[in-house]
């Protein structure tokens, strides 16, 4: 037991001395304007704000982060599901990704990934 104190509290002094040069070596010496200023997606901060915005961009950013989600869900489940079958993993992996596909041509047909109209 003391020999896993000691190695923590080792731990930590060398995390914060690294911590501290690392904050001592990483000062700039010097500041430049277009680097310190903040880059707001292409857009210049000092103009005005009411900018139109691509909805079309928009859509397709919403459409890949739900179909991202959806395919970051796959491996859990095959982890969280205790079936001794193979055959039930590949079926119910199947009626997932079956579901992405159908979700993916509705938008298809729908016209939303159509960039140019």
């Amino acid at each position: 037991m003391m020999n896993l104190v000691l190695m923590g509290s080792v731990i930590m002094i060398i995390s914060i001395f690294m911590l501290i040069i690392i904050s001592l070596i990483s000062k700039k010496s010097f500041i430049d304007r277009e680097k310190s200023s903040p880059f707001e997606c292409g857009f210049d901060p000092k103009s005005s704000a009411r900018l139109p915005f691509s909805l079309h961009f928009f859509m397709i950013a919403v459409i890949f982060l739900i179909f991202d989600v959806e395919i970051t869900l796959l491996l859990p489940i095959i982890v969280s599901l205790e079936m001794s079958n193979p055959l039930n993993y590949f079926i119910i992996m199947m009626i997932f990704i079956l579901i992405l596909l159908i979700g993916l041509f509705h938008e298809w047909n729908q016209g939303a990934l159509n960039w140019t109209t």
